[in-house]
């Protein structure tokens, strides 16, 4: 078998390392990200070009060196967390970070971070305060509870509510509502774990009043209702609402130590029906029809930061607020300060305007074809093959199932659609799109207004790949 035998030439062509090092704009990135880090890469890069003109290749110039540099450095000092264009149309995109941020938001998010603040001081005492304070009253005021508590996530809120108020007691539950959502968080391993106890009641689909009426003894700790979240139950079924729970609660010989708990799941303060929606049980309804705790999300339909929100009777409330699984579940400022500046919107009656997940879902199918419009004519002028097309929005993040919201689509037809969405999945900030039909859909719906110009540029500077 002939082999090439690497010349000398070509190894002696290869700078040395003290010679890039010299280089005034690798001086540049020793200043940015330290020497160690650049000779580690410059000897790694030769490294790799001695072990390619071994197997016959010609040794790169000194500026293709200087470019591989470049590249490998930004690369390794990319953040791994990174900012992206999800234009799939999911509104609350779970693997995308779900709800994105108001302004209001970014802008607290930034002043907690600076410097120091009240976290846990009381500043008219001059004393140790509480973190549990900060978005307590807020609560209160657009819920209609007696109180309030923030924790991490919801999955976390069930938990500590469970742990705190019905461990080591029974938890009665509809068996159409034992349900597993994203991670393989499933109710009813939770309840194992929290320390109480399971009495599933009913069938999968039909689950009647009585059936939690008998289920009612002096062990009881709770009756439970938990929201469906990732899907949907219809044809012949039946579950009773959580007033009747209440009022089954408040007609027994317990009724001074029974709990009724509502896991709305992704939870709204808003209505969802004038936006074309199904109506989703809102915080205030489960307040209201008499539920001792209510606990939901704070990423998703409320378009906060990462939360689990915990609303309901003072009693109730103070005691999970005083237990210890409570500390390992905190929050820190940032949270709270996000959430509490995201709360203010609709304080103010301002939450579809401000609040960019309520701006998506009101977003008109008028008003989003006028956008893909625009979009089609840029890249029509640059020699794309693209047209509008009418499609569905989805909600996404576990909320409101099946739903759909109409829209129109930008629609890119090109030979190996999956290799460009591949490349532009590599852009900064990387474009995520949908493919159907052997095209690739870009959704306006989901795409925040000031991202429109990088969208664009990008698919652009893809067209090569027609």
């Amino acid at each position: 078998m002939h082999t090439t035998t690497p010349s000398p030439t070509e190894y002696r062509k290869l700078p040395g390392v003290d010679a890039l090092l010299r280089r005034p704009e690798v001086i540049r990135w020793s200043a940015e990200y330290g020497p160690e880090q650049v000779t580690a890469a410059i000897r790694a890069l030769l490294e790799a070009d001695r072990q390619a003109i071994g197997q016959g290749a010609a040794a790169p110039s000194e500026n293709a060196l200087i470019d591989q540099l470049a590249e490998h450095l930004q690369r390794e000092n990319r953040p791994s967390l990174r900012p992206v264009i999800n234009a799939t149309g999911v509104i609350i995109h779970t693997n995308l970070g779900r709800a994105p941020l108001s302004a209001a938001a970014h802008q607290a998010i930034q002043t907690a971070a600076t410097g120091y603040n009240n976290l846990e001081y009381d500043i008219d005492a001059g004393a140790r305060g509480s973190r549990y304070g900060h978005a307590r009253q807020l609560l209160r005021e657009l819920t209609g509870a007696e109180d309030g508590l923030v924790v991490n996530n919801n999955a976390g809120a069930v938990f500590l509510v469970l742990s705190a108020l019905c461990s080591p007691q029974e938890v009665v539950i509809s068996r159409g509502e034992l349900v597993e959502i994203g991670g393989g968080f499933r109710i009813p391993d939770v309840l194992r774990q929290s320390g109480a106890k399971l009495v599933e009641v009913g069938t999968t689909n039909r689950t009647h009043a009585r059936d939690f009426a008998e289920a009612l003894c002096g062990d009881t700790a709770a009756f439970m209702r938990v929201h469906a979240s990732n899907f949907q139950q219809i044809g012949f079924v039946t579950k009773p609402s959580l007033a009747e729970l209440v009022q089954i609660v408040r007609d027994s010989w317990w009724n001074d130590r029974v709990l009724v708990i509502d896991d709305l799941g992704s939870g709204t303060l808003l209505d969802t029906a004038p936006y074309g929606l199904s109506p989703e049980p809102t915080v205030q309804q489960s307040v209201a029809a008499g539920a001792d705790v209510v606990t939901f999300s704070g990423d998703k339909l409320l378009g906060g930061p990462q939360a689990g929100l915990i609303v309901g009777k003072a009693e109730s409330i103070e005691q999970i607020r005083r237990h210890p699984l409570t500390r390992a579940l905190r929050v820190d400022k940032l949270t709270l300060a996000g959430l509490e500046a995201t709360l203010q919107s609709y304080r103010r009656g301002k939450a579809v305007e401000e609040i960019p997940v309520w701006q998506m879902i009101a977003a008109t199918p008028e008003r989003l074809r006028g956008r893909a419009e625009r979009w089609r004519g840029v890249l029509a002028r640059a020699g794309l093959p693209v047209e509008v097309v009418p499609g569905q929005s989805t909600i996404g993040g576990g909320s409101l199932p099946g739903e759909t919201l109409p829209t129109h689509l930008l629609a890119l037809t090109v030979p190996r659609p999956d290799e460009y969405a591949a490349r532009l999945r590599q852009a900064n900030p990387p474009i995520v799109g949908r493919i159907q039909q052997e095209r690739l859909l870009f959704d306006p719906r989901t795409v925040l207004p000031e991202e429109d110009e990088r969208l664009l540029s990008t698919l652009c500077a893809g067209s090569e790949l027609r």
